[in-house]
């Protein structure tokens, strides 16, 4: 029997779209109004960016578990990675772009599951935020990233194994490395100012008022001047050398604790022949 992910129902799959589709909406939401630069920055709405994020994974949660895609069991191994990540998270903790969060992440939701890593994702960085002391107007934003990256790994090509599957969650690390820079580069950058560098209009800050794509070309400067080289291209290092050193050992004990937990699979009983007493089995769901 091979390891079944935490299924996600019609209704789970629906919170996630909507989640999604809103949190995208918090990061280029300064590209379609007028904004002005401001030292604050998002530190007076961050707090509400989070009191919206917690109701998102209550509902999440509460729809997996009324659909039977999430059980207690599914519950307890989110909890054991979470608390896995927030203790990892410190042996890096973003310094030269070196992120130890992320190939857990990666790989927790290649095995369990989208929902599951989008949750994942959530708690992982939220733990790790309190045990760092690293609470902030960016922890909202990391937090909706980190739910992605875990979405999208469960969301890979299940058929593929093998070192073809080493390779796929390498190039998805990879991927997404680079893409979680610059997202958290989107969500400040239209609120600096000053941000001068030899370039053809004089600087590489966000103009309220200007169209959208001469603003996102100059982000994309911005974001290539910035942190490309370094800080994502080292978190994408380490991705790549986590993956493919400890990625085979760390799938197949995820995979062994999936089987041995049996999610996917809901219990049926029947009468075994020549017994009246039901006999108890399981079935998936």
């Amino acid at each position: 029997m091979t390891a079944s992910p935490v299924r996600v129902g019609p209704r789970s799959a629906a919170v996630l779209v909507l989640a999604s589709v809103s949190g995208l909406m918090m990061f280029v939401w300064p590209l379609l109004v007028r904004v002005e630069p401001q030292s604050m920055q998002h530190g007076p709405d961050a707090p509400f960016v989070f009191i919206g994020i917690l109701p998102v994974l209550i509902v999440v949660v509460l729809a997996e578990l009324s659909e039977g895609g999430m059980d207690s069991k599914a519950l307890a191994m989110l909890g054991v990675l979470s608390a896995v990540n927030a203790a990892l998270r410190p042996l890096g903790a973003g310094t030269a772009g070196i992120e130890t969060v992320f190939f857990i992440l990666v790989l927790a939701g290649r095995v369990f599951g989208p929902g599951f890593g989008f949750v994942l994702g959530c708690t992982s960085l939220f733990a790790s935020a309190l045990l760092t002391a690293g609470v902030g107007p960016w922890l909202p934003f990391q937090m909706l990233c980190s739910a992605w990256i875990g979405m999208g790994a469960g969301l890979l090509p299940r058929r593929v194994t093998g070192k073809a599957e080493i390779a796929m969650l390498v190039a998805y690390g990879i991927i997404v490395a680079y893409l979680f820079g610059f997202l958290m580069n989107l969500w400040f950058w239209p609120f600096i100012t000053g941000a001068e560098v030899p370039y053809h209009d004089g600087h590489i800050s966000y103009v309220p008022g200007d169209p959208v794509w001469e603003n996102l070309h100059r982000f994309a400067v911005f974001t290539l001047l910035t942190s490309t080289a370094g800080w994502d291209t080292g978190r994408a290092i380490t991705n790549t050398v986590a993956i493919l050193v400890l990625g085979p050992a760390v799938l197949a004990t995820l995979r062994r604790a999936s089987r041995k937990a049996s999610y996917g699979l809901a219990p049926t009983f029947s009468s075994s022949p020549g017994s009246s007493s039901p006999g108890r089995g399981f079935r998936h769901g």
